[in-house]
């Protein structure tokens, strides 16, 4: 893992709800995993308040998330963006995660009894122990290939590093496992995910 990167990644803030949200709607627009999980009709609408809600009521309020911009832009740009829930958010995360339920389920859609199967299928497969949980990490469309995915991933890394804790994500783009054994991910289980879902793979590193 190198220490220096070549685009500007930092801590996230609340004035970067949006474009973060934009990032990781465009990022996410086709993923077989959340397509499986949010209603067909007005889908990018769904996924845009998905996405807001995690930002804002997980990963902000509870957890870390980094933005990084592409080397030569705006450095204040959000071209891509990583949101974790860390071993510090045992402390009130299941609290947060049920004040949003009601509209995450609002947000499925008539795809909600599906999404409620999905985490029921994955949940044996997560951390039983405090981890850093990549939730959600996505990189705009047009700046894809250039780094971006690892260089704002990596501040987690290092930081799970420093805790000595383990670090899980979960993916469903075969193409996705081969980055994040790069970054010393490895994986554990293969989840064929019910109702015709996407084979998604449980991914854990141990802390370097």
């Amino acid at each position: 893992m190198s220490e220096a990167m070549p685009h500007t990644t930092r801590t996230a803030t609340t004035a970067d709800i949006e474009p973060a949200v934009a990032t990781l709607t465009a990022a996410f627009a086709d993923y077989p995993f959340t397509r499986h999980i949010i209603a067909s009709d007005d889908h990018l609408g769904r996924l845009a308040r998905s996405n807001r809600l995690f930002l804002s009521d997980i990963g902000l309020a509870h957890g870390q998330v980094w933005v990084a911009a592409a080397e030569g832009g705006d450095p204040d740009s959000v071209d891509a963006v990583a949101v974790w829930t860390t071993p510090a958010s045992s402390d009130g995360i299941a609290e947060a995660f049920a004040g949003i339920a009601g509209e995450l389920a609002d947000i499925a859609g008539d795809r909600v009894a599906i999404a409620g199967a999905t985490e029921a299928a994955l949940q044996p497969h997560r951390p039983t122990t405090p981890a850093w949980f990549l939730g959600s990490v996505g990189v705009r469309p047009e700046t894809q290939g250039r780094g971006l995915g690892k260089a704002v991933i990596e501040p987690g890394l290092l930081a799970a590093d420093e805790q000595r804790a383990t670090a899980y994500l979960e993916t469903s783009l075969p193409a996705n496992v081969m980055l994040y054994r790069k970054l010393g991910f490895e994986v554990t289980a293969e989840v064929k995910l019910p109702e015709g879902g996407p084979l998604t793979w449980a991914m854990y590193r141990d802390p370097r």
